[in-house]
């Protein structure tokens, strides 16, 4: 009965693709612009979120939120999303209205059209070198120091085993102490299955509720490195924690 809808999901596949191609692009040349003067970035940023909510909204998906937190509050933190589709990016502009940057790996700068948000504003990190990855590191730093938060995946790329979570990097974490800002835990509960990275015969897409949850921030005030590994721990038991508790509830 089930392969019935396949058609319909990759139909619904393409058009989210599409629409989501077609809202960028009509508003490409505003980024340009925007991104041209570092005094503009804040204009960018709220322009990204209109094409993420404009993205979503009209592919059909909508957005549960079980929250801990209070977003709208102006606090510089380390975002700390498990990772486990594409649509996690655009998910994170539609409920996080403070202005943040991301940091990914360095090839995404080479994306056609999307790349360009890599080369200034958001932040690049090239793992093989060790030198550009620390500046990056320092990078993403300076912008905690000035205020604004900073979202990184603890486990570096999609899971290909959704929802079960990778290992988590050290970065993260090593980054909140160092400048003992808040750690946001944050669940994507089914997003791998509205929006999976790899397509299969029996998981290629469809328009849903993409459930989310934002836990409490984790204050790291008067934390030193030896404590990295247990604040690893505990975000990573947070959000394996929210993912049981879905499927297996």
């Amino acid at each position: 009965m089930k392969l019935i809808y396949i058609p319909f999901q990759f139909l619904w596949r393409i058009y989210f693709l599409l629409l989501f191609a077609v809202i960028f692009i009509i508003h490409y040349p505003i980024f340009v612009f925007l991104l041209a003067s570092r005094k503009r970035y804040g204009m960018a940023f709220k322009l990204k979120r209109f094409v993420a909510i404009m993205s979503v909204k009209l592919s059909g998906l909508r957005i549960k939120i079980n929250k801990d937190a209070d977003l709208t509050l102006n606090k510089t933190v380390v975002v700390c999303p498990n990772h486990t589709s594409y649509l996690d990016i655009a998910l994170i502009y539609c409920f996080f209205p403070n202005y943040f940057v991301f940091m990914g790996k360095h090839q995404l700068r080479k994306v056609p059209l999307f790349g360009i948000f890599f080369k200034d504003q958001d932040i690049g990190v090239d793992r093989r070198s060790k030198l550009k990855a620390h500046k990056a590191f320092l990078r993403a730093g300076g912008e905690l120091d000035k205020g604004c938060s900073v979202v990184m995946f603890p486990e570096g790329t999609i899971s290909t085993k959704a929802p079960e979570l990778k290992p988590f990097k050290n970065g993260p974490f090593k980054l909140a102490i160092e400048k003992q800002v808040p750690i946001l835990p944050i669940t994507f509960v089914n997003n791998f299955r509205l929006f999976p990275s790899k397509m299969r015969m029996n998981r290629i897409g469809f328009p849903g509720q993409a459930i989310v949850v934002v836990h409490q921030p984790i204050s790291t005030a008067g934390m030193s490195e030896d404590n990295l590994i247990s604040l690893r721990q505990k975000v990573y038991n947070q959000i394996e924690g929210s993912i049981k508790n879905y499927y297996e509830g």
